[in-house]
């Protein structure tokens, strides 16, 4: 293939305007990053945190990565609970922790689990939170009343095995995030 066709074949399957960096960096996560045992926060008991990611049509995203960091369940760090855990998605785009329903850290933020996402086409991670209903402290917790209508996006479900929040990268129902 001559310069001037590779060059001609480049710009039809692209566009005049030619790949961007975020649409040739992955999918690589699943090479190095996910380890035996990351969705495992807690060994044993524990509730089942579930969720599917999903693009801005609702297609499910299989090459992703979920990384969470928590308290325990008494709102603290470093007391021997490991407090992070990570888990690529399945060809569904379904992931799944075994972990603890947080306790508050201050006594003002309701007990919540930070996320991060990693998945092709983002430079960069995306960050929400994960939030418990039932929580007393939802109604007054400062991210939730600041996200207003916003805030279910952030609320998981209650189900069998323990809950489920699934997290949608653009569109209709795009879960918040938050810029670091």
């Amino acid at each position: 293939m001559t310069e001037r066709t590779t060059e001609r074949v480049t710009e039809e399957a692209t566009g005049a305007l030619g790949t961007t960096p975020s649409q040739t960096i992955g999918p690589f996560l699943s090479i190095v990053l996910p380890w035996p045992d990351g969705p495992d926060v807690v060994t044993g008991g524990g509730v089942l945190l579930t969720g599917r990611l999903t693009d801005g049509r609702g297609d499910p995203i299989p090459d992703g990565l979920v990384e969470i960091w928590q308290a325990d369940a008494d709102g603290r760090f470093g007391t021997g609970f490991r407090g992070f855990g990570r888990c690529p998605t399945d060809p569904d785009g379904g992931f799944a922790f075994r972990t603890v329903v947080p306790g508050s850290v201050d006594g003002e933020q309701a007990p919540h689990i930070d996320v991060s996402v990693f998945c092709r086409g983002l430079l960069n991670r995306v960050v929400t939170r994960i939030y418990f209903p039932d929580q007393p402290l939802n109604a007054t917790d400062p991210v939730l009343t600041a996200l207003g209508d916003d805030a279910a996006r952030l609320v998981a479900a209650r189900t069998e095995a323990g809950y489920h929040l699934d997290v949608r990268l653009q569109g209709d129902g795009e879960t918040p995030f938050f810029a670091l």
